[in-house]
């Protein structure tokens, strides 16, 4: 592993909750709420008075009210969010060599050898407070020699402060940490390392790479590693993208097919109008239900390379028909295309019809000119929040806090 590097990982504070307040000082030093406000709403951000309470994000809305029956809950606006997380970007965009925007509040910057000239943790420090006189958003860093060290060290270093990590003493800060801290350390991965008697970080740190392999496979070797601060992933500015995705959960479990199959043909229509508008095809077709009692089941289809609404949505429609049971209440649908490659849709002398091949053109002209839902089928015109980002600019996906069904 290169000991020279300098990886810095800043991330906004409470961003949303941040943002509100901003707009409105009222809230200031109250326990805030954002997210869906429905009995099936779910908490995207919490202010640290209301974590108080112990409400964290992911948390459904109905449990934090509960938990904090004094909280203020607001809905929430992603176009105001997406705004600030701009003016943030441009902030860093103006000040750092290398920088990747990982999600709309977080960011890696490589600094790795600005220390000849200005000295990293200076260099760092002083686009933190730039950020935050212009902004007026609190943000937290931490720096070390890898994104996992610093990632953690950023975590500790909340609310709205910093921390170095020195080189090669990476482990010792880690050794007292839950396994809790390290990325990608899920509920169910933390529960497999707590049957082991696992919860602190030092504990991997003394176990044999091979053994944690035999208990979690691919990911117990990656988890080895990260506990013991080793990660050699590089700051990437752009992704490519494998796959994309949307899904909705219903505010009241439903078996209305017509419903149903109207947001299918809808999610599935927005996403083909992704594709195409990104020149890319997928290869790979997946649809996921989740039923009233939690029972979620996923199928795929491998198809030709396609990005054309007639190709795809009778394949979406016939994985929601094999999956469907009629006997239960559906809670969520979704829909996903994977295995993208570049390319333009190749006419298929049997299957392509020209006068699809036409309508798709000039619904796609339609839609550049007046916006992503100017034109749909009629079957889901209901379905009114589906998605209108553009999945392929190398931006992250907003966070739809105000979504509604």
């Amino acid at each position: 592993m290169n000991n020279n590097r300098n990886i810095v990982h800043m991330d906004l504070d409470t961003f949303f909750v941040s943002c509100e307040r901003l707009k409105d000082s009222r809230l200031i030093g109250k326990p805030v709420l954002i997210g869906g406000t429905s009995d099936r709403g779910v908490v995207a951000s919490c202010s640290y008075e209301a974590r108080k309470f112990g409400v964290h994000s992911a948390m459904p809305m109905r449990m934090a009210k509960q938990l904090c029956p004094e909280a203020i809950v607001l809905r929430g606006n992603s176009g105001i969010y997406t705004k600030f997380s701009n003016d943030v970007t441009d902030v860093i965009k103006e000040n750092v060599p290398l920088y990747e925007k990982s999600s709309i509040d977080e960011f890696y910057i490589d600094l790795t050898g600005m220390d000849k000239f200005f000295g990293c943790h200076k260099l760092a420090s002083e686009l933190r407070q730039r950020i935050i006189k212009e902004t007026g958003l609190p943000i937290s860093f931490g720096l070390s020699l890898n994104k996992t060290v610093s990632k953690i060290a950023t975590g500790e270093a909340k609310p709205n402060n910093e921390i170095r990590i020195l080189s090669g003493t990476e482990k010792p800060f880690l050794a007292p940490l839950s396994v809790k801290k390290i990325p990608m350390v899920g509920n169910v991965t933390y529960k497999s390392l707590c049957d082991l008697g696992v919860k602190r970080i030092q504990t991997i740190q003394d176990m044999p790479m091979e053994l944690m392999h035999k208990v979690l496979g691919k990911n117990g070797l990656v988890i080895w590693k990260k506990a013991n601060g080793i990660d050699n992933s590089p700051v990437v500015q752009y992704h490519e993208r494998k796959s994309i995705s949307t899904e909705r959960t219903f505010g009241q479990d439903t078996t209305d097919v017509t419903k149903l199959k109207g947001l299918v043909i809808a999610m599935t229509e927005n996403l083909a109008y992704q594709l195409r508008r990104g020149n890319k095809l997928t290869a790979c077709v997946t649809f996921k239900i989740r039923y009233s009692d939690f029972q979620t089941y996923t199928q795929q289809q491998r198809i030709p390379y396609s990005a054309m609404d007639h190709t795809l949505i009778p394949v979406v429609l016939d994985l929601f028909k094999k999956l469907y049971n009629r006997r239960l209440l559906v809670r969520l649908i979704g829909v996903r295309f994977s295995h993208l490659v570049e390319g333009g849709h190749q006419i298929n002398l049997f299957d392509d019809d020209e006068m699809h091949l036409n309508l798709c053109k000039a619904m796609d002209k339609m839609r550049e000119r007046y916006g992503d839902r100017a034109v749909m089928s009629a079957a889901g015109m209901e379905a009114k929040s589906i998605s209108r980002w553009n999945p392929f600019n190398g931006e992250p996906p907003p966070l739809l806090a105000n979504r509604r069904r």
